[in-house]
């Protein structure tokens, strides 16, 4: 009797597996957690994403070499135990002696002889020959022998095995049959078929412990990456947070920063394309303040060269209104047009003026505590207002302002009101107090006009704004409310343009406080 040698030996396509081997558990990173401040949720920085992508890749690397590792491992401690096993089962059942018909008795003996034998581990042995059925231990069948590799061990002269897992244990199975060897290569089944059943508790032990091995050695290879992680963090962002500080320093007006560039990776290409763009920025904002100094030095020349011959115009026309009764009627017209074009230019070259003071910061408050309501009323008085406004003007008000400016505020606001609003005009003073608890002198000019567009409010304070284009020839130089705002914001104060409701009507709101320091533009 002989056996086909081990190279002969064909695995099964498919292991079956009856139940399944339980895989280590995978170490579950822990679930990213947004960073808050104030109880507010924000994105991750630059730092910790930086170092996070750095430990990302530091434990797929790890993680890809131990399963790579474990595998190889695996299947080498697995493979030893099996082709150890069935290379010694295959020597056994070669050298078994026995006689047909089978003696039961003597075929349990020998199959525990077999048992004793078995390599690396102590085997379980079972017999089938036809009906009758033989093992090493108490029961003569095992329920760890498939019926596909029954089939296979019968139909197959080579023999088969598979690994089984039973109740949670592995197994390896082996079916050998027995057969006689007919001349020089031929075999003849015997008719019985060996099988051995051999625990793998001890490989599966050493699976488990290289899992073990393999996570334990992860988690201090990612506690160590931690620290080169850092450490390319920092200096990925210190090129960074020069370029913040500098950007902030440009923000605040000093155009002349520069920032160090170190090295010639595109941190440093970066710093020095923000050296050459602050550069150019600075040549051209020294370009445009250049320009605006020209043009605020050239209105106030010919504001100041205008005045002159203004006045002497101023007189003339003055001389020829009060004779234009006496003259023929074209020409009447032609002194009066002349006297109001004349007029409306003197208005328009003493706003130039004061806003190329503002311009020129040379602007200072002379202050002085006067009643408010008083004050108001001077103002409409001495423009012969007071019969097409309604005044609602609590006395005992008393602020600390400059009445020429204020005169100026209030004068620009509601004879803007009667120019291009709707009757009633409607002044109103009343005090409030600020957020930071101070004093508020509220000054609030309404009319019952159209109102103001939206796309309009926006601009309403630019100079030589007007929101009709037909009237660019009207009797306002577009600067009133500009000069209006600047006079505001020298006191401390703001105003503001709205809507009254249902849009009826624009409303003005002008807030300072009461007590105003005096301070220069």
């Amino acid at each position: 009797m002989s056996l086909p040698e081990p190279s002969r030996l064909r695995r099964p396509s498919r292991l079956r597996r009856p139940s399944r081997l339980r895989r280590p558990s995978r170490l579950r990173r822990p679930s990213r957690q947004r960073g808050t401040t104030g109880g507010r949720r924000r994105p991750f920085g630059l730092r910790t994403r930086l170092v996070l992508a750095f430990l990302l890749v530091a434990a797929v690397s790890a993680g890809t070499t131990a399963a790579l590792t474990f595998r190889e491992a695996r299947n080498a401690v697995l493979g030893t135990a099996q082709d150890t096993a069935v290379a010694s089962f295959r020597d056994q059942v070669r050298d078994l002696d026995f006689r047909l018909p089978v003696d039961t008795t003597g075929l349990v003996g020998r199959l525990r002889a077999i048992a004793r034998n078995g390599k690396p581990h102590t085997w379980y042995v079972y017999a089938e020959y036809g009906s009758v059925r033989a093992s090493s231990g108490d029961s003569p069948t095992s329920t760890v022998i498939t019926p596909e590799l029954r089939r296979r061990a019968h139909a197959d002269p080579h023999g088969s095995f598979e690994r089984v897992v039973k109740d949670g244990v592995p197994y390896l199975a082996i079916g050998m049959p027995v057969v006689f060897k007919v001349g020089a290569n031929g075999v003849v089944p015997s008719g019985l078929v060996l099988f051995a059943v051999m625990p793998m508790s001890e490989e599966q032990a050493n699976v488990e412990a290289l899992v073990v091995a393999a996570r334990d050695g992860a988690l201090p290879g990612l506690a160590i990456a931690l620290v080169p992680a850092l450490i390319a963090a920092r200096s990925v962002l210190r090129p960074v947070r020069e370029l913040r500080e500098a950007a902030h320093s440009m923000g605040s007006g000093r155009l002349d920063t520069r920032i160090e560039v170190r090295g010639s990776d595109e941190l440093a290409d970066l710093a020095r394309t923000f050296n050459e763009s602050a550069g150019e920025l600075g040549r051209s904002v020294y370009g445009l303040r250049q320009a605006e100094a020209r043009a605020r030095r050239f209105a106030s020349d010919v504001s100041h060269e205008l005045r002159t011959p203004l006045a002497g115009m101023l007189a003339v026309t003055g001389v020829l209104d009060e004779d234009a009764d006496r003259l023929d009627p074209d020409t009447a017209r032609a002194v009066r047009l002349i006297s109001a074009e004349t007029g409306k230019l003197a208005v328009l070259v003493e706003d130039l003026m004061e806003i190329s003071r503002f311009d020129a910061r040379v602007v200072a408050l002379n202050t002085d505590e006067v009643d408010a309501a008083e004050a108001v009323r001077k103002t409409l008085a001495q423009r012969r207002w007071t019969d097409l406004v309604t005044a609602d003007l609590p006395d005992g008000i008393r602020a600390r302002l400059d009445p020429r400016r204020f005169d100026i505020v209030v004068a620009n606001l509601v004879g803007n009101a009667i120019r291009h609003g709707g009757a009633p005009v409607t002044v109103r003073l009343r005090t409030a107090v600020g957020a930071d608890g101070t004093g508020r002198l509220v000054t609030e000019v309404s009319d019952r006009g159209p109102g103001i567009r939206p796309d309009v409010l926006p601009h309403i304070f630019d100079r030589f704004y007007k929101a009709d284009a037909a009237r660019t020839r009207s009797s306002g130089s577009g600067l009133g409310l500009a000069i209006t705002l600047e006079n505001v914001r020298l006191h401390g104060g703001t105003v503001r343009a709205a809507n009254g409701p249902g849009g009826t009507g624009a409303v003005f709101t002008v807030d300072m406080p009461l007590h105003t320091g005096e301070v220069s533009a």
